[in-house]
């Protein structure tokens, strides 16, 4: 049960997303909105999948992008999602924008569900974020590394990756 500093920190700086998603029913807790205003939202693996549906139902129906990043060695491996609504472009009128975020524990079970079923565009972002973070996406039609060998040991853009002395190409000549 969080206390009252707690909720009164939560209610500062819920945004509109955060609360229609909370009138609706679905867990999530916001954040800090970023440098650029865009309203931050946390998410677990478990419900990533029924919000971002819910949100695309209400018409954020772009995934500008989809990436990861690791917050330091110990610490959490993160995936975020940038969805945004591409309807109406009127000028001087920005369009909606969220940010979600899935933090994952490092050591614990690295695994989201795949957005491609929502977005085809998830395909190589998905991927990518696979080959450097080690993250797994559940349902993604093709698993497997982007950007190095198949038989590369190692997630490159964790901060604790040690890179090997020596590696060899299989199948190079």
């Amino acid at each position: 049960m969080a206390n009252e500093s707690e909720i009164a920190i939560e209610e500062q700086i819920s945004g509109p997303i955060s609360n229609w998603l909370s009138k609706n029913g679905f867990e999530n807790t916001p954040l800090p909105d970023d440098h650029l205003g865009v309203e931050v939202i946390k998410v677990t693996p478990n419900n990533l999948l029924t919000i971002v549906e819910a949100l695309k139902n209400d018409g954020f129906n772009y995934l500008q992008c989809q990436g990861g990043y690791d917050e330091g060695p110990g610490s959490n491996i993160v995936c975020f999602y940038n969805l945004i609504e591409m309807n109406d472009f009127k000028k001087d009128i920005s369009p909606r924008e969220i940010r979600l975020k899935v933090f994952l524990a490092r050591d614990g079970d690295l695994t989201v569900p795949s957005l491609y079923t929502l977005f085809r565009g998830a395909d190589w972002q998905e991927r990518e974020t696979f080959d450097m973070y080690g993250v797994h996406f559940k349902g993604h039609p093709h698993p497997k590394r982007l950007l190095m060998p198949e038989d590369w040991k190692g997630w490159p853009l964790r901060k604790d990756y040690i890179q090997p002395d020596f590696y060899e190409m299989q199948d190079a000549y």
